[in-house]
């Protein structure tokens, strides 16, 4: 995948001060959302869930927990990160936009792996580490330990930031953690001197990211992004518990005319499975 986009973007250094433009802008889709799924090792399990969106001067990025209740017309009540194991991208992009109300056109999966090395191209990300995290799972190969404070993140010391989620704040609180991932990851993408290295960016990233994106594709999403403000929102709700199992009500946005969304999160469609 990142041979096509060498050719285009060769170099490791933007030479001379003119602006950078925007060769692909012609291959970026705005009229529909990205579907951006973050998993663990194995591949199976969807812990990071996401809806990306360039355009009017904004890059939009959706966030939606992972044990969000989904009451599936296919495959019943379950939470928002089975639905890839289920049925595959199509199953996920078909019952988020029904619930959001928006097309999504393309997906982008990435192995957590993929941004462990990709975080290391970039030199490493810079966040503020709210407090003391130490974990360690052998039998997931994780182990973290991270002293609080702002500092620069890489290797899997990076992966262990966005993974951790033993606290009173549970998923959510790693939803938060990732915000300021993307965040940093974000302003360091968009460099000049960062944008003409997308190629290796690809290239460490590997069999790690799968995509139905044409390289052209992916260099007209990320350039075009360049000129936008980051705007991240996560799908608001609160915890509940169903026959022993604990989801995230969501709050999903308000169902409009000519809308496909369920709104399983309010209204009618709440207390349809509530109670």
């Amino acid at each position: 995948m990142a041979a096509p986009l060498s050719g285009l973007l060769a170099g490791d250094e933007v030479r001379g001060t003119r602006p950078l433009s925007n060769p692909f802008g012609r291959w970026v889709d705005t009229d529909q959302d990205l579907l951006v799924l973050g998993s663990d090792m194995s591949g199976a399990n969807t812990d990071v869930m996401l809806t990306l969106r360039v355009g009017e001067g904004r890059t939009t990025i959706t966030q939606v927990p992972r044990d969000t209740y989904i009451n599936s017309d296919r495959f019943g009540p379950l939470k928002a990160n089975a639905l890839y194991a289920y049925g595959g991208t199509e199953a996920v992009k078909q019952e988020l936009s029904d619930r959001l109300g928006r097309p999504i056109g393309h997906y982008l999966i990435i192995k957590l792996g993929a941004i462990r090395r990709m975080g290391d191209v970039l030199g490493g990300v810079e966040v503020d580490v709210p407090k003391r995290m130490y974990y360690v799972d052998n039998s997931q190969g994780l182990y973290i330990d991270l002293q609080p404070g702002r500092q620069t993140l890489k290797g899997r010391d990076l992966e262990g930031f966005l993974r951790w989620r033993h606290d009173e704040n549970g998923d959510i609180g790693r939803i938060d953690r990732q915000k300021l991932v993307l965040a940093a990851l974000f302003s360091k993408i968009i460099r000049p001197e960062n944008l003409v290295r997308l190629p290796s960016l690809l290239a460490a990233a590997g069999d790690d990211v799968k995509t139905d994106l044409g390289p052209m594709q992916i260099g007209g999403l990320i350039t075009a992004m360049a000129t936008t403000t980051l705007t991240t929102e996560r799908i608001g709700g609160r915890p509940f518990d169903r026959d022993g199992i604990s989801y995230w009500e969501a709050d999903w946005p308000a169902v409009t005319a000519g809308s496909n969304s369920k709104g399983e999160g309010s209204g009618e469609g709440r207390y349809r499975f509530l109670f």
